[in-house]
């Protein structure tokens, strides 16, 4: 779409002219100075950033010298740029001609001020212009310094170089004289003997046997590089201002658990981005303690509003999810409007089963974990198919079935329980045949790990736990499934989520018949297996202690699986989806699909009120909703309506709607809609990856950061500044927080 220049008199646009174009600067200052000199009396009352958004100027209303044509296809302006070149006469010459852009008539006062500011430009200009003197007759560097900056750039290309490649800074060795020999250390020697005269340098002058860089020094040099690249990334943040918090399952390093900390946002390019910002200290205990150094990791050092933050997910697994729903409720009665919801990235039944509280339940959960984490081991899977063949071999429709879901990463499915109940046997059977070990292909911690997991679901009440599972959360897998789908997928979710709650109350009131045919299943499926019916051991010694008699074991799994398990899963459904979550839901109707999908007859406007402070012009959204509606059902046959956030947002003309452009900004950010692939949701896998391959022991916060954050852009002459401004070569070594495992490298002849 053109630019039109906004000076009046002028009428260039950018399809006609080779001419650059200026938007008005972000600064309310300076824009209200622009603004003054265009004389345009219309434009008085947009804010900078309305005005950033939409207007232009193209280079003949700025002095030449305040332009600077940085190659043959960017041109920009000196920081301290004015426009004061401009045709105000020439619609004089015909009074009769209709203008769009009327001029204003200046009076005393305004002349008087503009004088002024005038003068005090002038004055602030010979101010510059004194010090710009100054800073020119400062020395320049020495040689020795210019060579400490490069020894120094050299260092920061090889932790990044480190970083990219997931390569720790230590082997596994620990002894004090093999940790003279490190990977960081071999780096360094092989970018010295590739011809790195900085490095080499720097080497020939360092004492033999002494320490050529010390674990505090590397520290520091680390500290810069995460700081640095956090940095790009928190200043795309406060540019979008709206964002939402996710977390990740804990991680485990440094002899400490720590939460990994996510922000989803829209840039400037209006592209929806989730990045890995930090690790924060996960300390068993308070939960208010936690949202208290949430805050301070937000707001103190990061510079965010948490008034701004418009959701959150907490990804947790274990004893952990009960702690992270506690810091979700603080979180919201501290800001209401940040919704939390479920995380796109995973399932819903999966989610819904991790929060459930239950000893029984958790144990299930964790057995799949370790399933999932068992099958990457080589042949293991080979070994699963075999046994599903040997299940199965009668029924080649089923078996294969079953083979093609099984390698597919169906423990992170919808239909999860569905999928383990239906190759329970062929599991069963499949650990004991590693645990056997015949062919002698598994080493004995694999045999020990198929050994405890053959036990563990070898068990009956293990087995009751994931039939009702499977069965209640039929009734929200169709329901879940919608949510990480499209966003008419989505939208359609939040319409039948009272559907869905129906069929799980159904469930309650008639809890006695569906749990008769579901303890039925759960004892058919045992007796298949071999596996006696009975009551936990340990609840049956507590019964005899307190003398309360026998229990047979359906009332027993009715009572302590069965119902608890529904209850639970209603009311997890009901805290997720309230109210506003669901009228933040429903606004997704803005989008055009959508509302052709409703044959345009939505009114987004009813929903809208929780968002009215977060619109430019919150008391026109009605007639400008009117307006949206009307364009995309008057469209030409040719026009196809745009099916997501995203795809509206990329739209020229969206710019036109500012409270719709606002709008779907603020719900982009909501942790349940999935983020487009290729566009910024690949940091938890990036996460997940990483913690995958590196040996705990050898994991470092900040090589974590900056292998997950490798697309971001860094500059390594920054780096080296803001280095030697933070610690002074002549200064004796800071202490620095220590990030990781000792390392010295050390100068050895």
């Amino acid at each position: 779409m053109p630019n039109f220049c906004a000076a009046p008199n002028c009428t260039r646009k950018s399809t006609q002219s080779d001419l650059a174009f200026f938007r008005f600067p972000r600064d309310p200052e300076r824009c209200r100075i622009w603004v003054e000199n265009c004389r345009r009396a219309d434009l008085e009352a947009k804010t900078a950033d309305q005005l950033n958004k939409h207007y232009r100027l193209c280079a003949k209303h700025f002095d030449p010298a305040m332009v600077c044509k940085t190659s043959p296809y960017r041109t920009v302006l000196k920081d301290t740029a004015i426009p004061t070149i401009f045709d105000l006469t020439s619609h004089l010459k015909n009074p009769y001609t209709r203008h769009r852009k009327q001029i204003k008539e200046l009076t005393d006062e305004d002349i008087q001020r503009i004088k002024e500011r005038r003068l005090a430009s002038a004055e602030q200009t010979i101010k510059k212009e004194d010090l710009s003197n100054m800073v020119d007759n400062e020395p320049q560097l020495s040689a020795d310094e210019k060579e400490y900056r490069d020894y120094l750039r050299s260092l920061f290309e090889i932790l990044f170089m480190l970083a990219k490649q997931a390569i720790p800074l230590t082997t596994g060795r620990v002894s004090e004289e093999e940790l003279k020999s490190n990977n960081f250390q071999a780096v360094i020697d092989y970018c010295m003997n590739a011809g790195d005269e900085a490095l080499r340098k720097r080497f020939e002058v360092t004492a033999v046997n002494s320490e050529y860089l010390s674990t505090a020094q590397l520290n520091q040099l680390l500290d810069v590089c995460e700081n640095t690249v956090r940095e790009e990334m928190l200043m795309e943040v406060r540019e979008s201002r709206f964002y939402s918090l996710v977390t990740g399952d804990l991680v485990e390093f440094a002899n400490s658990k720590h939460l990994p900390v996510f922000l989803r946002f829209v840039n400037q390019q209006n592209v929806l981005r989730e990045e890995f910002v930090d690790f924060l200290p996960f300390v068993d205990g308070d939960e208010a303690a936690l949202v208290e150094s949430l805050e301070a990791l937000l707001v103190d050092r990061w510079g965010l509003s948490m008034e701004d933050c418009r959701g959150q997910a907490h990804k947790a697994t274990g004893t952990s999810t009960t702690k992270m729903k506690a810091v979700a409720v603080l979180l919201m009665e501290k800001y209401p409007l940040a919704l939390h919801m479920p995380c796109s990235h995973l399932a819903l039944n999966i989610h819904l089963a991790n929060n459930l509280p239950f000893p029984n339940v958790q144990i299930v959960m964790e057995n799949l974990r370790r399933i999932t984490s068992f099958f990457k081991t080589p042949h293991t899977q080979d070994e699963l198919e075999k046994a599903i063949s040997i299940q199965f071999q009668k029924n080649e429709e089923k078996r294969n079935a079953l083979k093609k879901m099984c390698s597919s990463g169906w423990t992170e499915q919808h239909n999860i329980f569905d999928v383990l109940l239906d190759i329970l046997p062929s599991l069963l059977l499949c650990m004991d045949s590693i645990r056997d070990n015949a062919g002698r292909k598994f080493s004995s911690s694999v045999t020990a790990d198929a050994y405890s997991i053959g036990e563990s679901i070898a068990d009956f009440e293990v087995i009751v736990t994931i039939v009702i599972l499977k069965n209640v959360l039929t009734f929200t897998r169709a329901f879940g499934r919608n949510l990480q789908g499209e966003t008419l997928d989505v939208f359609s979710a939040a319409s039948s989520l009272t559907a869905v709650l129906y069929s799980l109350n159904e469930v309650n009131d008639n809890i006695d018949v569906y749990h008769e045919f579901w303890y039925s299943e759960a004892v058919s499926l045992a007796a298949l297996m071999q596996i006696p019916v009975s009551v936990p051991r340990l609840f049956l010694r507590k019964q005899r202690a307190a003398d309360l008699g026998e229990i047979q074991a359906e009332t027993y799994f009715k009572e302590y699986v069965t119902v608890p398990v529904i209850r639970g899963i209603m009311q997890e459904v009901e805290d997720m989806f309230c109210d506003n979550n669901l009228r933040a839901l429903k606004c997704l109707s803005l989008v055009p699909a959508v509302m052709g999908h409703m044959k345009f007859n939505t009114t987004e406007e009813n929903f809208a009120e929780v968002y009215s402070g977060d619109l430019p012009n919150p008391d026109t959204l009605p007639a400008e909703l009117h307006c949206w509606r009307i364009k995309w059902k008057h469209r030409g046959k040719e026009v196809r309506l745009p099916t997501t956030i995203h795809e509206t947002l990329q739209l020229p003309d969206v710019k036109f709607f500012p409270n719709v452009d606002a709008f779907l900004k603020v719900l982009s950010t909501m942790p349940v809609l999935k983020v487009e692939k290729g566009t910024g949701d690949a940091a938890t896998e990036r996460l997940q990856a990483y913690v995958g391959s590196v040996p705990a022991k050898h994991l470092n916060k900040s090589l974590a950061m900056l292998h997950i954050n490798t697309h971001v852009k860094h500059d390594l002459d920054v780096m080296v500044d803001k280095y030697c401004r933070l610690y002074p070569e002549d200064d004796p070594e800071a202490e620095a927080e220590d990030v990781g495992d000792d390392v010295i490298v050390t100068k050895v002849i």
